[in-house]
């Protein structure tokens, strides 16, 4: 009798264990669900600090989240244009884009460049006086590399925004994404044109979040399980 006692207090025991540990991790996984949906809703107010380049990027190297959609300031030298055709804006037009080579690094040591989305191509030639010996200071968005190339490739044109598509045009050492340019000043003066408001990258903590709503719901069910089991099997036997 004291042999059935402890084998029955044994299993409650074990049917306690279980439903606190799924239940824990049901809350485990709401909270996180939580969490990303703060990071969310608090990566949608811009930042609207305005960095130095070098203070959210480096040369030949991935493009940290983080540092996507902030703005940032950098001065240099444009070495090349480039045509982005069939470029789509964040209002849904589709038109040719003018993308700018500006090499940041002037040193031998340094010879670093990012792209930078200036304006329209059709504007191309509102700013004559902007050449290679013009020390430019341009401020714009940080913005990912794109992944769908929508035009063919030439030493004059580049079917993304991707630095990677031109590495064989320049000797410089390339950032990775590029600046959607808001302003352009050369000795102070402001460059007058068209800006271009780039479509925002999707993010996925949305997907996330659901993902971890469906582990409580699993977790939780299990904790169910685990409690109701032990009568499930003593009413079959």
């Amino acid at each position: 009798m004291k042999v059935k006692k402890i084998k029955k207090f044994s299993q409650a025991l074990l049917v306690l264990v279980l439903v606190a540990s799924f239940t824990g991790l049901g809350l485990w996984q709401m909270q996180r669900a939580s969490d990303l949906k703060l990071a969310q809703s608090q990566a949608a107010i811009q930042d609207r600090k305005i960095y130095a380049l070098s203070d959210l990027a480096t040369p030949a190297s991935a493009l940290d989240s983080r540092s996507v959609g902030k703005i940032v300031e950098v001065t240099g030298h444009y070495i090349a244009n480039f045509k982005a055709p069939n470029q789509v804006d964040n209002a849904g037009n589709r038109r040719d884009w003018e993308v700018a080579l500006l090499q940041v690094g002037v040193t031998a040591s340094d010879q670093s460049a990012i792209l930078v989305l200036r304006g329209l191509w059709s504007e191309r030639l509102l700013n004559p006086d902007v050449s290679q010996a013009n020390l430019v200071t341009v401020r714009g968005i940080l913005q990912p590399h794109q992944n769908e190339d929508v035009a063919e490739n030439s030493p004059s044109q580049i079917s993304r925004l991707d630095s990677s598509v031109i590495t064989s045009y320049t000797k410089a050492e390339l950032f990775d994404g590029y600046i959607a340019s808001t302003s352009e000043s050369i000795n102070g003066a402001w460059l007058e044109r068209i800006r271009i408001e780039v479509r925002k990258p999707v993010s996925r903590v949305a997907g996330f979040y659901w993902q971890h709503i469906s582990y409580v719901v699993i977790w939780w069910l299990m904790a169910v399980i685990s409690l109701f089991a032990p009568f499930y099997r003593r009413k079959m036997s």
